[in-house]
């Protein structure tokens, strides 16, 4: 129990320091973009008005409400204090909403998309690569190439794919949008039903790609662990086939385990591109519309939930290793 104590005593600190760098990060960054997003508001509220002194007034009266006229080390720890109570401020490009209104409104979208495309890619992709590294033959031969092919396709590439050849040429399919844009969205078969079409191919361009990866890094893993020592000498025992499989699955899953983690903690990031190309209501679409109008507040807020997420699936996958890998059991005995 006491290497155990330290070994999660270390992971929580170095949670703590990397958390307090990434927030830091978090809020200085996007305020060192050259665009003053006060004075944008400015320019469209004071269009037309010919006094000076007036388009000053309104300038200063806007930078009094989103703290902009206080040194960056008071506007940090202003940012800190309403994070803590979830508040991010008003967002400069769709003011006068509120960030979190917004992030509210699209973070379901997000995770309705990601979550489920993440789980069955890497499910398919683990069961196809374990089947091929068990099997071999001809069920090798056919899904390696076919898997590496996926797999060198980036994320944009198979969306732009798909929506080509299933929206634009065979017209079977929703080109954008998360429904249909002349509904209101409510609880409606009709509009559910428009959102099971929108979403089948942002979901598929993102489990093809993610079936793929899963598939060849399985199969390696597989590869390696039927021909370890340990597999040879346990069939020399005379120990069954099917018992020995199952402890060299449970060694290769361990990698896979931690890409699930980190695909599920970078799940925000990973939605930007098909967001962006199928115009996506989600979060990932948000984000890149506020990068594009320097909107701060909203910026730190969505990278800062990204952040979040990184350390938090990175640190619970540190935690179970500690119980689930043998390698790190034995560490803490030592």
């Amino acid at each position: 129990m006491k290497g155990y104590r330290k070994y999660f005593g270390k992971k929580i600190l170095w949670f703590v320091i990397t958390f307090i760098i990434a927030v830091i990060l978090n809020f200085v960054l996007p305020r060192l973009m050259p665009a003053d997003p006060v004075a944008a508001i400015t320019g469209k509220l004071a269009q037309g008005m010919t006094d000076a002194s007036a388009v000053q007034e309104i300038y200063e009266r806007y930078q009094k409400e989103f703290g902009t006229d206080k040194p960056m080390y008071q506007q940090f720890f202003i940012f800190v204090k309403n994070a803590i109570r979830g508040d991010f401020g008003t967002s400069f490009s769709q003011y006068p909403r509120t960030v979190s209104n917004i992030i509210a409104s699209a973070i379901p979208w997000t995770i309705a998309l990601q979550l489920p495309a993440i789980l069955v890619g890497w499910l398919l992709g683990n069961l196809l690569g374990a089947l091929a590294a068990y099997i071999r033959k001809g069920f090798d031969k056919i899904l390696m190439p076919l898997s590496m092919f996926m797999s060198a396709i980036p994320a944009f590439g198979m969306a732009v794919i798909l929506l080509v050849v299933f929206a634009i040429n065979l017209k079977i399919a929703p080109t954008s949008g998360g429904y249909s844009f002349d509904m209101i969205p409510n609880l409606s078969w009709k509009f559910v039903w428009s959102c099971i079409t929108h979403y089948q191919l942002p979901f598929w361009s993102i489990v093809l790609v993610s079936i793929g990866g899963q598939a060849v890094g399985m199969r390696s893993m597989s590869i390696y662990e039927l021909n370890a020592d340990y597999v040879k000498y346990a069939r020399f025992l005379g120990i069954k086939d099917r018992k020995i499989v199952g402890y060299v699955f449970r060694n290769a899953m361990l990698p896979q385990i931690t890409g699930l983690a980190l695909s599920i903690g970078t799940m925000i990031g990973g939605a930007l591109v098909a967001e962006i190309i199928f115009s996506y209501p989600g979060l990932g679409s948000t984000m890149y519309s506020a990068v594009t109008a320097a909107d701060y507040p909203l910026i730190s807020a969505t990278t800062l939930i990204i952040t979040i997420m990184v350390l938090l699936s990175t640190f619970i996958l540190d935690i179970v290793y500690g119980f689930i890998d043998p390698r790190v059991k034995a560490a803490q005995y030592d």
